[in-house]
This record gives structure tokens, sequence and C-alpha cells, in this order.
């Protein structure tokens, strides 16, 4: 299993996201954490669903729109769909016992300086280091 290496368009990508966290804390007063973000606009809604559902169709309509104007965007998906269900669900309870989603404590609560931001990216972060190693090293990649 080969990642691509794409540093300018990871910088473009990182700095679009800064950017946005940026915008939405200015104008709202709102923390940019995706899971925040999508459980107001699933049910029950919340009563300032219209922003979210604004910012999460910015964050989809994008790929959207170049996919339909003929760009490829190459994406591997290397594990079963149950892989994909049990890892959304261990995030799930991740994000609910760490008080927030990677987005939320990664970009912005680092950003604020918050000590609990910190310790929880750096949790998330030895996790993926940690689950990387071992499923490509020690279990052969599950492709």
């Amino acid at each position: 299993m080969i990642t691509e290496f794409t540093p300018l368009m990871s910088l473009f990508g990182g700095m679009l996201i800064g950017l946005s966290a940026v915008i939405l804390m200015l104008f709202n007063g709102r923390i940019a954490g995706m899971t925040g973000i999508l459980g107001g606009v699933l049910p029950p809604v919340a009563r300032d669903w219209t922003w979210r559902a604004v910012f999460l169709a910015g964050a989809i309509l994008p790929a959207a729109m170049l996919s339909l104007l003929g760009h490829r965007i190459e994406f591997g998906v290397p594990v079963s769909t149950a892989a994909i269900i049990v890892g959304g669900l261990v995030v799930g309870a991740g994000v609910a016992y760490g008080g927030g989603c990677p987005s939320g404590h990664g970009v912005c609560g680092i950003a604020r300086l918050s000590p609990r931001s910190i310790v929880a990216t750096l949790v998330f972060m030895a996790a993926a280091f940690v689950t990387v190693f071992v499923v490509r090293h020690m279990l052969g990649g599950l492709a």
C-alpha cells in the first residue's frame, strides 16, 4: 500500500481548513469540529442547523464539483465495509469520551493553546501511528 506524497496540495488544503476555522470563529463564535457540526444537522436537529449545513456543504461540494467537471479524485479504501463501520463506531466513542473530534481539537483547540486539545491531539496521533504500523506491517495491509 503506497501513499502518495503531495506537499503542495496538502499545504493548500491545510490553509483552507485553517481559513474556514477562523471564519467560522469570527462570524459565529463557534469551533470547527466536524463531528459537532454534523451532529447538529442530524435528528434531533439543532436550532442553528443552517450554518452547520452550509459549512458541511462547503466541505463536500468542491470535491463533487471537481468530479462533475471531469477531474479524477483518486482515493482508495483498503478495508472492508465492516471494518469501516467498526472504525466509525470506535471514532464516535472516542469523540464522545474525548470531548470533541480531531478537527476540533487539532485545528481549533491547538490554535487556542488549549492544554486539553493538545493532549487529545497527541493521543489521536499516537493512536493513528500505532494503527498504521500494525495494519501495514503486522497484519499485511488487510487489502
